[in-house]
């Protein structure tokens, strides 16, 4: 329920004092004085408010019945509504019959600020509200029917199918480039999405996935609107809150892979990574220690670097050997040599399936900066 303050009702005060050579003071519903152009007075109690307040109607005082009244000087005092509620007084001091004419436009005036303080009181509610219900949403306990049916009765539409992605923040952001701001814009362009911030430099963006996006042409639109965005995660589409929940929770590890494994690449896309990412969230396990000692081999040999790359290249390049040759500006006699040489360290033979996924793994999960 709203209910008037010091700040608001100074603010009337101010704004009415402006243009009136008048005294203005502004009660709440219980005839306390919160705002006043005579600060003495403030937190004071009003008996004139107090009659205003007792019948609901305007209460003029004069010079003659100010004298037997507590507190209170010449003036009109008018009722303050709100919604046909009333929520306050707004008194002028002075003789009544020359205040009548501006009375009425003082009062229209303060029920407009008060109505204008209240929209953006029920807006923030709102938007807090929403935020709530989008960090219980896609919490693991965010399937209760009650959240599910609120968050329909504020609009969010939790039925739709969205595509998770997780952009990471650089530190150094000019002034007002916040991740709220960054989630106003990106609502502001894509109706119906969903923006969710964890952490000051975190936010998760869940567009529809009816919207097509170019990532790419995203990332060069915020880079020239100014905000630095060390990279953004992309997940797949999802259908229901359990589909969101469980792409969200992969976002997060290709995130956090891209900034081990690949900390120059500022746009990951989960389908490009998704076997390596899931396995970069177990990559402490024993299990994977044993499939990666392919590769460890080959790394132990490796003294240049050169074989580490060769590897680097067959992966980009899908196993065909001219591409890769190219890519490496070496003759495919070379890269047989190396590819050879590479099966003997390792273990396993590159040009088969098993072997060139053993590899492939290895270097999936190896950062790129490493160097031998």
């Amino acid at each position: 329920m709203f209910e008037l303050d010091h700040d608001l009702a100074q603010d009337i005060v101010d704004r009415a004092m402006a243009i009136l050579p008048y005294n203005v003071n502004v009660m709440d519903s219980q005839g306390l004085i919160l705002g006043s152009g005579e600060p003495e007075r403030v937190n004071t109690r009003h008996e004139g408010a107090q009659l205003v307040l007792a019948n609901g109607r305007v209460v003029e005082i004069d010079s003659q019945t100010a004298m037997h009244l507590k507190g209170v000087q010449p003036g009109i005092n008018l009722p303050l509504l709100l919604d046909q509620r009333l929520i306050g007084v707004l008194g002028i001091t002075g003789e009544p019959e020359q205040l009548r004419t501006y009375a009425e436009l003082v009062r229209m005036t303060a029920e407009m600020l008060v109505s204008q303080r209240n929209q953006q009181g029920e807006q923030q509610w709102r938007r807090q509200r929403c935020d709530d219900l989008l960090a219980l949403l896609l919490s693991e306990t965010g399937d209760s029917p009650r959240l599910v049916d609120e968050a329909q009765q504020m609009g969010l539409k939790p039925q739709l199918a969205r595509v998770p992605c997780l952009f990471e923040l650089g530190a150094d952001q000019r002034p007002g480039q916040t991740v709220e701001a960054l989630s106003a814009w990106l609502m502001s362009r894509y109706p119906d999405s969903w923006c969710v911030s964890a952490a000051p430099s975190s936010l998760l963006w869940c567009r529809p996935a009816s919207h097509m996006v170019d990532a790419p042409r995203l990332l060069e639109k915020l880079d020239g609107l100014g905000w630095n965005i060390l990279r953004i995660a992309v997940g797949g589409a999802t259908e229901g809150l359990n589909g969101l929940r469980r792409s969200y929770r992969r976002v997060g590890d290709l995130l956090a892979y891209g900034r081990e494994v690949l900390p120059d690449s500022r746009l990951l896309v989960l389908d490009r990574y998704a076997l390596p990412v899931l396995l970069w969230r177990h990559r402490h396990d024993d299990a994977l220690d044993e499939l990666l000692s392919p590769l460890r081999r080959v790394l132990a040999k490796d003294n240049n670097g050169q074989l580490l790359a060769t590897l680097r290249s067959w992966c980009e390049h899908d196993g065909q050997s001219q591409a890769c040759a190219d890519a490496l500006g070496i003759h495919r006699n070379s890269l047989r040599y190396r590819m050879e040489r590479i099966a003997e360290l390792s273990g396993v033979d590159p040009l088969r399936l098993d072997g060139m996924l053993a590899l492939y793994l290895g270097v999936q999960l190896l950062p790129a900066s490493t160097v031998v």
